[in-house]
């Protein structure tokens, strides 16, 4: 089980280059962690919004806006980085905006809700693009039976970035706190180093990544118009790529799920049990080596048992986690939850990108990569908003957004079994090879 594994690479494909398409992941996951699952998330229901009854609505529709403007973009985006090879640059480009948008934070006081909300569309929008990019590369640089593990090497690499990026940034908050420094001290801080980590590991890709796709003839000229006429093509031979459709169905309620935890975890261990903003600090890092663990052992896992059963059995570790943390009255039996959360949140994400490459023809890897994304966006403003939503229907029950957030995996769970790996691969294999004529 040799790291990076050559045989698990296309040919021409170096351990170097895939190192490089990894630490984007390494890069980007200080971002996810800090900003949207462990910091600033809470910062923001209790100062930005100085803890009105509609911050975590409003937390949840910002979300939902920036989600939304990404759906609106990310299909043309991966048809236009197809069509004119263009997928590095964009890249360089989404990766600059997160960073500038993310450090922006850093001004953020109480009751500046326009300067948050603006940074935060802007950087989980340049995040979401940068994913949808990082993922395109994935089919190119692994071979069709290894994407589960190739998949789970960046995944894993990810979360030790984001354990980075959230220790610092910890060891920050305990050194203040104890000089007596408030939150709107050092969450600012917090801030600072997430955006000069994303930028400087994101050195690594764009050094050693190449861009393997050749530009289109036609794309010379009209490259926007074409990128339009490819989405149309795709969405008209939908029915050709019948399980791959089953699969962004699918994408749609577990992501929706994922989604929840990552934005609303810490406000729930907050607003439910109490926890301080160290112990929750502590929970996410915990999760991430869980998630760490999981992405990587499981990627090779994966790639034997069938990416479909593979990401059944984390769905059903979804749904025991969501039990158990409907259940906790007490700190305990939630920390238990976290980590059956990280080590399915690893898993779960890796073998779901691990089967929308299988199901990609060879030629349209960013349109397709577009469209998942498309999917996962869609989840990512359904889920949270429909806690949102609930808590603020309820007045604040956390525990009747959590219930709901169930149901999200077990629809996953139901629409999985319509999802058939070997025709789809067999019509992706198709698809391609009448293309390459």
């Amino acid at each position: 089980m040799a790291l990076f594994a050559p045989d698990a690479l296309n040919p021409g494909v170096s351990r170097r280059e895939v190192f490089g398409w990894a630490m984007y992941d390494f890069a980007n996951s200080g971002y996810t962690t800090v900003v949207l699952t462990a910091v600033f998330n809470a910062y923001f229901v209790g100062v930005v919004a100085d803890g009105a009854d509609w911050g975590t609505l409003a937390w949840t529709l910002v979300l939902g806006l920036s989600n939304a403007l990404v759906m609106l973009a990310t299909p043309l985006i991966g048809a236009y980085a197809d069509a004119r090879a263009a997928k590095k640059l964009l890249l360089v480009a989404t990766t600059v905006g997160c960073v500038l948008a993310t450090a922006a934070l850093a001004g953020v006081g109480r009751g500046d809700l326009v300067v948050a909300v603006v940074a935060i569309v802007i950087s989980n929008f340049c995040y979401a693009i940068g994913e949808q990019l990082t993922a395109a590369f994935l089919p190119e640089l692994a071979r069709r039976e290894a994407l589960g593990r190739v998949s789970g090497w960046g995944w894993s690499l990810g979360y030790f970035g984001g354990m980075l990026t959230l220790g610092l940034s910890l060891g920050y908050v305990i050194w203040a706190q104890g000089q007596g420094l408030p939150a709107t001290h050092f969450v600012p801080v917090t801030m600072l180093i997430t955006a000069v980590i994303y930028a400087i590991a994101s050195l690594a890709t764009f050094a050693l990544l190449k861009e393997r796709a050749v530009p289109q003839p036609v794309a010379t000229r009209g490259a926007v118009g074409q990128a339009w006429q490819r989405l149309r093509r795709t969405w008209l031979e939908a029915r050709r790529f019948e399980d791959f459709r089953w699969l962004l169905a699918c994408a749609v309620f577990y992501q929706a799920g994922i989604a929840v935890v990552i934005a609303l975890a810490a406000i729930y261990a907050e607003e439910v049990l109490g926890f301080k903003q160290t112990q929750t600090m502590m929970l996410i890092f915990l999760v991430n080596i869980a998630s760490a663990l999981g992405a990587f052992t499981f990627g090779y896992w994966q790639d034997r048992i069938g990416h479909r059963r593979a990401l059944a059995l984390t769905l059903w570790g979804w749904v025991l986690m969501t039990l158990l943390a409907l259940a906790a009255t007490t700190p305990e039996p939630f920390w238990v939850a976290a980590v059956i959360a990280g080590l399915c949140m690893g898993s779960s994400q890796s073998a779901g990108r691990a089967l929308a490459g299988l199901f990609a023809p060879a030629d349209r890897l960013a349109e397709f990569s577009g469209l998942w994304t498309f999917a996962v966006r869609a989840a990512a403003i359904v889920g949270p908003i429909t806690y949102g939503l609930v808590t603020w229907a309820t007045g604040g029950n956390h525990r009747l957004g959590i219930a709901s957030t169930g149901l999200f995996f077990v629809a996953g769970l139901v629409l999985l079994r319509r999802i058939d790996v070997a025709r789809g691969e067999a019509v992706a294999r198709a698809a391609g090879s009448v293309s390459e004529k």
